[in-house]
């Protein structure tokens, strides 16, 4: 990708990235780092530059909106709030001589070691806890809408993808997003519907959402809230 930047009339300038593909119209999309624009190899700069121009006034307005719902990164220090199953809960660190446990106690999530002081050791931990408390209740969730369908899964395995949310294939095998354990649990139960309805439709068809709908009847309202919370679950690398 190459680093661009459009002058807009009234002085103000928007910088981009540009991705030349083999393609034949011009894409935007707004990420984690900004504008993106997919454009033809052939394009001419002019002709490009136009195109931005004229939607200048949607890219500001959507980089406005990333902008307001930015997220503070995660700073994995004693006090830090988090979320677990849509409950906030505080990190609280506490040095010992030997104990490395990470527990939750009330509304606390403890972590004691002797390098409790360390982000990356302190980050470490706190996520491999989340994962552990992630698998079990997924599988959990996974098996009762398998018998409630009379299907079979292969396997259920966590996934620690930054776009997605859980995934299924045609082997029948259950991948959901690690960090969806903070969510609150019919946030959850959403997501896992979503995915096993792919068992009787791989695809996003009227038949799919007629499979989601009998399996999660609230999904709009759901797909809405966990729009929303996105940005907050993905503090977390």
């Amino acid at each position: 990708m190459i680093e661009q930047r459009l002058q807009l009339p009234n002085g103000q300038s928007i910088q981009y990235l540009l991705d030349l593909r083999a393609r034949r119209t011009i894409g935007l999309k707004i990420t984690a780092n900004g504008l993106v624009v997919h454009a033809p190899k052939r394009i001419s700069a002019t002709q490009l530059q136009q195109v931005l121009l004229e939607k200048s006034g949607w890219i500001q307005q959507k980089l406005a909106l990333r902008e307001a719902n930015q997220v503070a990164p995660m700073q994995w220090l004693d006090g830090e709030p988090l979320l677990f199953m849509g409950q906030d809960i505080v990190l609280t660190l506490q040095q010992h001589a030997t104990n490395k446990a990470v527990t939750l106690q009330g509304n606390q999530l403890l972590v004691r070691s002797p390098q409790s002081d360390q982000p990356a050791f302190v980050a470490r931990k706190v996520l491999q806890w989340y994962a552990q408390q992630a698998l079990p209740d997924f599988k959990r969730r996974v098996e009762l809408i398998a018998a409630q369908m009379g299907e079979k899964i292969t396997s259920v395995a966590l996934s620690n993808a930054r776009s997605r949310w859980g995934s299924c294939n045609s082997r029948k095998q259950i991948r959901l997003n690690w960090r969806l354990i903070q969510a609150p649990p019919h946030i959850i139960q959403y997501v896992v519907c979503h995915e096993m309805a792919h068992l009787r439709e791989m695809n996003h068809s009227a038949r799919f959402y007629a499979v989601q709908e009998s399996l999660f009847p609230h999904h709009l309202q759901a797909e809405k809230e966990l729009k929303a919370l996105s940005a907050i679950l993905h503090r977390m690398a």
